[in-house]
């Protein structure tokens, strides 16, 4: 979608939500030159969010403690294989392993994180603890296919895009749209 759809959107609707801000931002950041009638449609936007006319919409800050409760215990399990053998594991995996099989527990302040901290210890600890250990048995496990595989990197979103975008080239070589100029 480009800026003056995401503005006429925005106008239409009353609000700008953060994935049409990002939408927006990329589009900014990624254009060698904005269009006059894109920097019309900025404008636009901008009177717009000025005088009330679309409000832009806060991204909600939350957390999953259930994150933090699974890498404690796969650091703990680690810790205590790899001082005991030659294995060296990965934590990443492993948490993520466990986590695609235990239920999520989002909070949106400390007191909701602290519930479900503690809930979480006093129903779910052996359910996280068996997920772990389940984790970890399947990682010593696997077969060492796929040599070249590379884990997700944190430079930036655009790396994450471009590395999306070339797996989809991959699988999918139909999947983009050449663009006929």
């Amino acid at each position: 979608m480009g800026i003056q759809a995401i503005v006429q959107q925005a106008l239409q609707d009353g609000y700008l939500t953060p994935s049409m801000e990002a939408e927006v931002g990329k589009i900014c950041d990624t254009a060698a030159e904005l269009s006059v009638e894109e920097y019309m449609a900025l404008d636009k936007l901008m009177g717009a969010l000025l005088t009330g006319e679309v409000v832009a919409v806060p991204r909600k800050q939350f957390i999953n403690v259930m994150e933090e409760l699974v890498l404690s215990q796969a650091i703990t399990r680690v810790a205590e294989i790899e001082q005991t053998s030659e294995e060296s594991l990965d934590v990443g995996d492993i948490a993520a392993y466990a986590l695609n099989r235990l239920p999520p527990l989002y909070a949106t302040t400390e007191e909701g994180a602290n519930y479900q901290r503690q809930r979480a210890r006093e129903e779910l600890q052996d359910l996280i603890n068996q997920q772990v250990n389940d984790a970890i048995a399947r990682y010593l496990d696997r077969p060492t296919f796929f040599p070249e595989r590379q884990a997700l990197s944190k430079t930036s979103h655009s790396d994450l895009a471009g590395q999306l975008s070339n797996m989809l080239k991959d699988y999918a070589p139909d999947y983009e749209q050449k663009a006929n100029f």
